[in-house]
């Protein structure tokens, strides 16, 4: 059964939670099935042990949240008629491998880690061009239902749009009867991050949505946790300061209990630049100076920010987790 998620808040709210790295390419790195178009759904289907596998890398990392393999069990990656076909047992075999990792590296002594269930942008990374309320429905809804009897809370991640995360938000309710959290997560327009890193121009989502907007959103649709996710590490500081002025001036002199998070990308910025091209339409190189010590530097100012949930999205594996954990011992 899921656990608690009442179970795993940290007592003290600025200590962060940890949360796992990249998928894709961990599989990649361990030398699972991996290729275009299914990427990380390929070792779903072929090697599920391998899978498993993976999720207990970043637990032993030291991890308190593992996301379920889920990402990539929709037709923009696996194809119209094998998503029709397959792609509720799929997503519940997510379900179930992230369950078996958990178990397979229970300590007594320890808070059980917790399950994320991934919503991923149903109609492609990086394009809400391709986004409609409708097709979303349709593809959003089985992997809700595959997921639902294994995880404990719902991961709206890589959302390039505002649209993209109420329409997740919205079937998340109408085809759940419970109330476990929702996170939502959005990616952000990274194409010029100096000129964001300097507050030269506003922060946007993918879609050109301002990040103003976007957080007065997720206020709204009530969620627990709002992150930052596969967009460059540098702008992420920013981001999060624009969440905090955003939260405060909507909540007056009541403090927000929105939570906020990070997991950025390890990509070699800037990948993106062909106009309308998706994420993991190619396996996009990475940036080799991306340390994990480097990364943990990045996670220090992103807890100073505000971040009380850190972790890392593609390219940002196992090793890189481990030095959060270092950097916030008392965090796992």
């Amino acid at each position: 059964m899921p656990s608690s998620i009442t179970s795993i808040s940290p007592a003290n709210a600025r200590t962060p939670l940890i949360l796992d790295g990249g998928m894709g390419r961990e599989l990649h790195r361990m030398g699972a099935p991996f290729r275009q178009p299914e990427w990380s759904a390929l070792s779903l289907m072929e090697r599920p042990d391998l899978v498993q596998q993976a999720h207990e890398n970043f637990l032993k990392a030291g991890a308190q949240v593992i996301t379920t393999n889920s990402y990539a069990v929709v037709p923009f990656h696996i194809g119209e008629e094998r998503f029709a076909e397959k792609g509720e047992d799929l997503a519940r075999l997510s379900g179930v491998l992230g369950r078996q990792a958990i178990a397979a590296q229970a300590q007594p002594e320890k808070t059980s880690p917790l399950l994320a269930g991934s919503l991923p942008p149903a109609c492609g990374s990086y394009r809400p061009d391709l986004f409609t309320p409708e097709k979303a429905t349709a593809i959003l809804t089985p992997l809700i239902r595959g997921l639902a009897p294994s995880v404990d809370l719902w991961l709206a991640e890589t959302q390039s749009s505002i649209a993209e995360l109420q329409t997740a938000h919205r079937l998340i309710r109408q085809n759940t009867d419970d109330t476990r959290p929702v996170w939502g997560s959005f990616t952000l327009d990274d194409s010029d991050p100096v000129a964001l890193v300097h507050q030269k121009t506003p922060i946007r989502l993918r879609s050109g949505d301002l990040l103003e907007d976007a957080v007065q959103a997720a206020l709204q649709l009530k969620l627990d946790a709002l992150l930052f996710n596969c967009s460059d590490p540098r702008i992420m500081a920013a981001a999060l300061q624009t969440a905090r002025q955003t939260m405060k001036a909507h909540a007056g002199e009541t403090a927000p209990t929105l939570r906020l998070g990070v997991y950025a990308n390890g990509f070699a910025h800037n990948h993106h630049d062909g106009e309308g091209d998706g994420a993991n339409e190619s396996i996009t190189p990475l940036d080799g100076t991306l340390t994990p010590d480097r990364y943990s530097d990045f996670a220090r100012h992103w807890h100073e920010e505000g971040a009380d949930i850190i972790g890392g999205c593609c390219g940002i594996g196992p090793e890189h987790i481990a030095a959060l954990a270092a950097h916030f011992p008392s965090a796992h």
